[in-house]
């Protein structure tokens, strides 16, 4: 974490005059995240280089908003703030987090109320019905609903993955009486594709969520018809909703329109161009010119400054983060713990892959943010807190001697297994 620190201070120190808030502001964010990790048991072993990764990704994402916005940019360090005062206050039920499996039912009721609000009181920006207004705080729920759909998928999957993996495709009986509640989940990214228009968040939904039920059954049946009903819903989208129409439209042909709605992805490219394989050098761009590019086109402005090897060395930062999270999955005991951890890292990978193929023009922009580094308080709580849970789930304790023990793990391990042969028995339905 200090040489994190050490490096994010650094590039924030070349921040322009007066686009970032006092520095007593960054001492005592700087605080904050030494108290996050420092405050974990001293009897726990745990993989620090998750939090310092958040944090240097978060640091650098700073620096690269305040060269476009420093409105923006002061915006954005209270919401680092807010981040970081959370994940110390969640620390202590992050500890404990194989309790959040009992709560498997809370968590996807939880993303249907927060969706039916967005539904109902939701602002409409850009096409989209994503944000919920408390005055002058604008939030972004969807962002919370990715988190409680994993939470709800590890809990159900860890119960029903056995008599899921073995139900025949043919057995409608099996079939509906044990995927019925995972359709909840698969339902809220149709709901949020259909209703609120955000191609993106629907996608990384989705993904988690078949990525999620692969681990978990094998079940190639279920992703291909799963991702076959998606491709009919997008099918939909792009034929009825002009938002929708306007981003495919831009995609396909920036140039059909360059002043209008092919103007941003224009200028993305353009800055991608001007940066070429070293960049123009830190406030010698003009990432300006790009609409709204705090939030959609960020990752055009870092590569602009920073060339394409700088794009390179943010994008490997994420790819050493979902590594080290996909890491503490395979070394859980039990199937709770891993299918948790794996959901988690799958929905940071896939948000960094969507955002980052939109901005190259691999596929249409979706306007979903780029984890820790675009402008956005919504992204950056969710994701700060998917880390502090990845972090504390590969925690591992040490005996006086120094060797690490997980007798705690073993234990609900023997438990999940326990139910898990009860179920295989009690119940011959999912086999047949």
């Amino acid at each position: 974490m200090a040489g994190a620190l050490a490096v994010g201070g650094f590039a924030l120190s070349l921040a322009p005059r007066g686009a970032l808030g006092a520095p007593w502001v960054l001492v005592a964010l700087a605080a904050g995240a030494l108290v996050w990790v420092l405050r974990s048991p001293l009897d726990a072993r745990r993989d620090d280089l998750l939090p310092a990764l958040a944090v240097l990704v978060s640091a650098l994402g700073l620096a690269t908003i305040a060269r476009v916005s420093g409105d923006l940019a002061r915006k954005q360090e209270v919401w680092l703030a807010l981040s970081l005062a959370l994940v110390i206050a969640a620390a202590p039920a992050f500890d404990a987090f194989r309790r959040f499996a009992a709560y498997k039912y809370i968590w996807v009721l939880g993303s249907i109320v927060l969706f039916l609000l967005v539904a109902v009181f939701g602002q409409e920006v850009n096409g989209a019905k994503l944000w919920i207004r408390i005055g002058p705080v604008q939030y972004e729920p969807v962002e919370l609903i990715k988190l409680f759909i994993v939470l709800f998928m590890a809990g159900y999957l860890a119960e029903t993955s056995d008599v899921i993996a073995a139900a025949r495709p043919w057995s409608i009986r099996a079939n509906l009486k044990y995927l019925g509640p995972l359709f909840l989940g698969w339902a809220t990214s149709m709901a949020i594709l259909v209703f609120e228009h955000d191609i993106g968040m629907a996608s990384l939904l989705l993904a988690t969520f078949a990525a999620m039920l692969y681990l978990a059954t094998r079940r190639v049946d279920l992703i291909v018809g799963g991702a076959a009903l998606f491709g009919l819903a997008v099918w939909f989208a792009v034929q009825h909703y002009p938002y929708v129409i306007a981003r495919f439209a831009a995609w396909h042909d920036p140039f059909a329109d360059p002043l209008g709605s092919g103007y941003q992805a224009l200028q993305g490219l353009f800055s991608l161009a001007a940066g070429g394989l070293f960049g123009t050098g830190y406030g010698l761009g003009h990432p300006g010119y790009i609409p709204a590019v705090g939030t959609d086109y960020i990752f055009a402005a870092w590569s602009e400054e920073f060339g394409a090897l700088g794009g390179i060395v943010l994008v490997g930062a994420f790819l050493l983060v979902l590594v080290r999270a996909l890491h503490v999955a395979q070394s859980q005991p039990d199937l709770y713990a891993k299918l948790l951890a794996s959901g988690l890292a799958a929905t940071l990978g896939f948000q960094v892959f969507i955002i980052v193929g939109g901005v190259l023009g691999l596929f249409p922009l979706t306007g979903i943010t780029l984890p820790f580094f675009s402008y956005g308080g919504s992204s950056l709580v969710a994701n700060f807190l998917l880390v502090a849970l990845v972090w504390a789930i590969g925690s591992e304790r040490v005996t006086p001697g120094g060797r690490a023990t997980a007798s705690d793990r073993e234990d609900m391990e023997s438990r999940m297994v326990g139910g898990a042969h009860e179920r295989s028995h009690a119940d011959p339905v999912g086999r047949q």
